[in-house]
């Protein structure tokens, strides 16, 4: 049913993330090995090397693109507490004009490892996200986009988790709803006997957490901007996931009324946020919150959760070498309708009828961590997934099908 292709990176460790630029014809990859690899994809289906990026000291965690309103740009982070803007830009160094990616500006305020970087929807301009492991998210600005070797820092929040992992812009803003940021932890200290792993209905404290609040016991926490007194607020916090959360992912949101939260741990959430009226002083009111899926069926930590375009089909990659597709029936009940496996198993059907048992697929063979990494092509309808291995990717894309009850993946 679908093709997996490899793509010999070439890199000497094990691979941490990879991210496609807006559209869908360039992929960085980064690794332990300190390097971080642009890829061009040919007229002939075929992902070409075009640049190699040696980062100072330390493993490169992330990599992330800005939009291309802004130009052809990456933001990296790495162990060595630092945040790095690369800008491929045209030169004429006497030998003729000559594109090459230049390291425009390294954001070393951080006193602990960046674990993740995300750059903001366009609407708010060139704002980069920065999180560490000590809990704080720093938010930067390039107010001269012409100049990107000037960044001002615009934010420090403090979330109060015990280690940030990865964060998570709200990828649709609207005048209806004001710019949302999900935090969440990847320290397991905290958790205890009673987390829910039982495989029941999970619930889900809904809290408004003051600012002096102690939030020590929370994985996952979700900031809201307030316009009376310009600054981040915590208005969210998710109490019941007490697991370590490696990835955290808003659905893009084409006009819904509320909002999807995919959150990656011991197993796959799927949270619904549906907004409050807001607050006498024009603050946001909060959200009422709701689990719409829950899945253990990985049987391993999930590390990496990726939404499609329209926000209506996710992607899940574990530890047992697989990446899982999600999507929601006619019924908003969510189910796994394929799986994909770097050794051809065959995806599930997609069944409308929720009393329907979706039958697990076996894959014939799996390669360990191999698919860790894992990111969305944001710029076709059919999307793709990229599950990393350690020297290698894979690269699956969906297809279009006449049957409207069947994803091809080739």
């Amino acid at each position: 049913m679908y093709n997996s292709k490899v793509i010999d990176t070439d890199h000497k460790d094990v691979i941490h993330d990879i991210a496609f630029d807006f559209y869908g014809r360039r992929m960085a990859t980064c690794s332990s090995d300190q390097l971080v690899k642009i890829w061009n994809l040919d007229d002939d289906g075929n992902w070409v090397l075009d640049s190699t990026l040696k980062s100072p000291s330390g493993a490169v965690w992330k990599v992330t693109w800005a939009h291309p309103e802004f130009g052809q740009i990456i933001a990296t982070c790495s162990f060595d507490r630092s945040a790095t803007i690369y800008e491929d830009s045209i030169s004429d160094k006497g030998h003729g004009m000559k594109r090459s990616w230049i390291k425009r500006c390294p954001l070393v305020d951080a006193r602990s490892s960046v674990t993740d970087v995300k750059f903001a929807p366009k609407s708010m301009g060139l704002v980069l996200a920065v999180c560490c492991a000590d809990g704080l998210v720093r938010l930067y600005e390039a107010y001269d986009i012409m100049n990107l070797s000037q960044w001002a820092t615009v934010h420090d929040i403090n979330t109060r988790l015990p280690c940030c992992s990865c964060i998570s812009w709200n990828p649709s803003p609207s005048r209806f709803s004001a710019p949302l940021l999900a935090v969440g932890s990847d320290d397991g200290c905290l958790a205890n006997s009673s987390n829910n792993s039982s495989g029941g209905t999970m619930s889900i404290t809904n809290t408004n957490t003051p600012n002096n609040a102690s939030n020590n016991t929370a994985r996952v926490a979700i900031f809201a901007y307030c316009d009376n007194g310009r600054r981040w607020e915590q208005v969210e916090t998710l109490l019941s996931i007490t697991d370590r959360v490696h990835d955290i992912a808003f659905a893009p949101n084409p006009g819904r009324s509320f909002h999807i939260l995919a959150v990656a741990s011991k197993d796959l959430k799927i949270i619904v946020l549906k907004p409050k009226p807001a607050n006498s002083d024009g603050s946001c009111g909060g959200f009422d919150l709701a689990v719409a899926g829950q899945f253990a069926d990985h049987g391993s930590n999930v590390w990496r959760v990726s939404w499609n375009v329209t926000g209506t089909v996710v992607s899940a990659s574990g530890d047992n070498g697989l990446v899982k597709i999600y999507k929601a029936n006619y019924l908003d009940v969510w189910k796994c309708v394929g799986t994909l496996s770097s050794f051809g198993a065959v995806p599930h059907s997609i069944s409308d009828r929720p009393d329907e048992e979706e039958q697990p697929v076996q894959p014939q063979q799996t390669f360990g961590n191999s698919a860790q990494s894992l990111a969305t092509n944001k710029s076709s309808a059919v999307g793709a997934v990229a599950a990393a291995a350690a020297s290698g990717a894979r690269y699956l894309k969906m297809a279009s099908t006449n049957n409207p009850g069947t994803v091809v993946w080739h």
